[in-house]
């Protein structure tokens, strides 16, 4: 039988998984039997992904498609529970098993104490489960039980440790802010079934003559009020860094290859729409570059670890949507692909430090460890040069080929890129030489009991590091005559496959020159302020940029500003319903209906005298008006 006959094979591993631990955890001897069954799980899934790929490019055909059964019947509309398996969706299903099977055998490691051990892996397969669902859905209503799922996922993970208030406000934030994404995406998916009276993407792409102008206009953008909630773009980005309150696996999870994509595959996915000429693609390329460059200034500012990777990602997510507005869809995909390496390494590599460190996230209070975590040390400094865009490491080759679309695209983006190239550079490398290297700045105490982490981390910082160095390999420069593998192999479902082969190559060098010295330039900066001096080249850092370095720190009060608009009116609001409207209004209304309905008992009581003569007397009435109703329907 070949793989691409049951495409659901690659749901059944993470779904087992999830179901075993979280329906028999009495049942099996021991915790770490619970691990190693969602690593299997995933690990299953991750084989399956490669087998169904292999298959795909052996078959010659473009998309499979397997439809299971009937899941909704409702007058015209029909939808399937039928699954999809394209180039695009197994390039997700690939990056996306892949390094959540790592980040699961990390989680061996950094979990094993934790008293809830089950229910995280549980959770861990169940996410996995939702974003497969996502990426191989055939029409828009399955994919949006994958985009739910993960959503759900997210806030059992974010609020993991929900004994710690912080943890379960950012879990009810995450999701609180993540539904009025899905309020668009729910709006586009009524629209599109108004428009092409299905809801299957290829039957919608096969269909596009039938919508307007003003159709592909609001559908496109319905789409991407969805994609920026769940991938983090202005205005709804707030709740990402704070899903550093859930454990650093989780983080690495979201972060890089699962949640925070679905948003750049949903606009990908949907391209034929947003390729159209009257689409909402030169919003979504300007929201993500004002996203890309805003978070970057945030995460100079920030001293929690986690937290500058958090604003990174919200960075490299526009990025990301930067390309995808252009129409540079296969470099979104390769930026998506070459970011889910070296950020999970990154995430990985903080945890680490943070479980070395005995539960510390300030980089302003560690320092020198790189002598003490060498593995650690060199795989994060890999993901680093990598994010930095340091050639030959993935990122450069990624980031190179997005710079090089918006230099042909709009000028306005291209500046706005290179700048957020620079800033990447340098916060990166303050993360790097102020957690690695300088003086230690942490108590004797601690210091001694600073340690490397155990293999099961390990060996997965090790593997993604090497991913990180040489994922570029997916991706050379087409236009030097260099092969392009991920644009060849998307070349049959995605229109700007080989479009980077027609920059002249004169200029491609050099744009590739200006994106390597801007890299270089801000870790030499960061290097000179950080790498000896740590805390003094901080504050060197603070008083150069004088106000502006506060604004940072608070990230330009931004929550500050949604709390003051939006929450403290609403709550406002919603107390004074509940005072005032909900007693008087709901609640009198309740309590008139039923004293009204005692009133008219008590009165009706009163009929019943007990007097024979009176009740003769109805009698006689009723049958008197009887008679005369009759005779008055005989004339």
């Amino acid at each position: 039988m070949s793989p691409l006959d049951t495409l659901w094979l690659v749901l059944l591993g993470p779904a087992l998984g999830a179901l075993i631990n979280g329906l028999w955890p009495q049942r099996l001897r021991g915790r770490v039997t619970h691990g190693v069954i969602a690593c299997v799980a995933a690990g299953f899934a991750f084989v399956v992904a490669i087998l169904q790929h292999i298959a795909l490019g052996a078959s010659g055909q473009e998309i499979v498609r397997a439809s299971y059964f009937t899941w909704i019947q409702a007058g015209n509309l029909t939808v399937d529970f039928a699954l999809r398996l394209d180039p695009l969706s197994s390039v997700m299903c690939l990056t996306v098993t892949g390094v959540g099977f790592l980040i699961h055998v990390y989680s061996l490691g950094y979990m094993a104490h934790d008293r809830d051990y089950v229910r995280f892996f549980t959770n861990m397969n169940l996410f996995l489960t939702a974003m497969l669902i996502l990426v191989t859905a055939s029409n828009l209503p399955l994919m949006f039980v994958g985009w739910e799922g993960v959503g759900l996922c997210s806030y059992l993970l974010i609020g993991f440790w929900h004994r710690r208030e912080s943890a379960s406000r950012a879990g009810f934030k995450a999701f609180a802010v993540n539904r009025i994404g899905d309020a668009g995406f729910l709006v586009a998916m009524f629209w599109c079934w108004k428009v092409f009276a299905t809801l299957e993407f290829h039957e919608i792409f096969e269909r596009l003559e039938l919508a307007t102008a003003v159709d592909v206009r609001w559908i496109t953008l319905l789409l991407f009020v969805g994609a920026t909630g769940k991938s983090a773009q202005l205005p709804l980005y707030v709740w990402l860094p704070d899903a550093m309150e859930g454990p650093t696996p989780v983080s690495a999870l979201i972060h890089a290859a699962t949640m925070v994509t679905a948003g750049v595959y949903l606009v990908v996915r949907m391209h034929p729409l947003f390729h159209h000429p009257e689409s909402a693609g030169v919003l979504v390329a300007w929201v993500g570059a004002l996203t890309a460059i805003f978070a970057a200034t945030i995460a100079v500012g920030q001293r929690d670890i986690k937290r500058v990777l958090a604003y990174s990602t919200v960075s490299q997510l526009g990025y990301m949507f930067l390309a995808a507005g252009i129409g540079a869809y296969v470099a979104a995909i390769f930026h998506l692909v070459t970011h889910a390496f070296f950020k999970a390494c990154l995430f990985l590599g903080s945890g680490s430090v943070i479980h070395a460190c005995h539960e510390e996230q300030d980089i302003m209070n560690m320092g020198g460890l790189k002598d003490k975590m060498r593995t650690t040390h060199w795989t994060f400094l890999a993901a680093t040069l990598a994010i930095a865009g340091v050639f030959p490491l993935a990122g450069f080759f990624s980031k190179d080929e997005i710079l090089a679309h918006a230099f042909q695209a709009n000028r306005g983006l291209y500046v706005i890129g290179i700048a957020c190239a620079l800033l990447t550079a340098f916060y990166m490398g303050r993360v790097l030489f102020l957690t690695f290297y300088s003086g230690r700045r942490m108590r004797d105490q601690a210091w001694e009991k600073v340690h490397e982490s155990p293999p099961s981390m390990t060996f997965a910082l090790v593997v993604l590091a090497v991913l990180a160095v040489f994922g570029g390999l997916l991706g050379l420069p087409a236009g030097l005559g260099l092969p392009h593998f991920l644009a060849g192999y998307l070349a049959p479902l995605l229109p700007d496959a080989h479009g980077a082969a027609h920059m002249p190559a004169r200029l491609e060098l050099a744009l590739m020159g200006i994106s390597l010295a801007l890299a270089i330039g801000g870790l030499f900066a960061a290097a000179s302020l950080f790498r000896v001096r740590g805390a003094q080249g901080e504050e060197r850092l603070r008083k150069a940029l004088g106000g502006v370095h506060t604004l940072l720190a608070n990230k330009w009060y931004v929550d500050e500003v949604y709390a003051a608009v939006v929450v403290s009116p609403l709550s406002r609001l919603a107390q004074a319903v509940s005072d005032r409207f909900d007693p008087r209004v709901v609640d009198g209304l309740v309590n008139g209906v039923a004293a009204a309905v005692g009133w008219g008992s008590e009165r009706q009581t009163r009929t019943q005298t007990g007097r024979i003569r009176d009740y003769v007397l109805v009698i006689l009435t009723g049958a008197f008006l009887l008679v005369l109703g009759l005779i008055a329907l005989g004339r």
